[in-house]
């Protein structure tokens, strides 16, 4: 099958109409180039893949707001250069934050960083409220959510460990994330 302008563009239309099949194709077609170009850029393997992740799932939600007069590859890059600018400005803001000030007073005020039992307390808690909201995720969803970032698996990892392929991987962790989300917004707003 020949990937033409128009196919994508029929398979962009599918996805605005939810078709899950139509977002499997389009990350399988673009996810080695959007990947490539950000491992040209981070050289990091497990930054690029977290950057490519996010451009999907950011493009994903707002495929409404694609014109199809322009190339979809583009606007992927596009999104996925801005992700990563944005993270590395918050990077380099941090940075700097952290070390332009180094007078004698602040040298001398040493904090000690280390969680207060409060602090621990809260960190538990948030964690077992978001064990909670994984539970309601459907058996599937927790399964790769808890070996993403639970048990720090790689991608090809969790693929090997599940035995299925690489691309339904990502989507179902992209739909888990997405889902997860969803739980945790509503139940903030009540």
């Amino acid at each position: 099958m020949e990937i033409t302008k128009e196919l994508i563009i029929a398979y962009v239309e599918k996805a605005k109409k939810g078709k899950q099949g139509a977002f499997s194709f389009l990350l399988h077609q673009y996810w080695n180039e959007v990947y490539g170009f950000q491992l040209k850029r981070v050289r990091n393997e497990y930054e690029a893949e977290d950057i490519t992740i996010e451009t999907f799932s950011k493009a994903f939600d707002k495929i409404d707001t694609f014109d199809s007069k322009y190339t979809f590859s583009t606007w992927l890059i596009t999104i996925s250069k801005n992700i990563q600018i944005d993270k590395y400005r918050k990077k380099s803001t941090s940075v700097i934050a952290n070390t332009t000030d180094t007078s004698d007073e602040r040298i001398k005020k040493i904090v000690d960083d280390s969680p207060t039992p409060e602090d621990i307390l809260i960190s538990e808690q948030n964690l077992a409220e978001l064990l909670r909201f994984i539970k309601k995720l459907k058996p599937h969803y927790q399964d790769v959510i808890n070996l993403r970032y639970f048990q720090e698996m790689s991608y090809n990892e969790i693929s090997e460990n599940l035995g299925e392929p690489l691309n339904n991987v990502k989507v179902r962790l992209l739909r888990a994330r997405k889902l997860l989300a969803e739980i945790i917004n509503k139940n903030n707003t009540i």
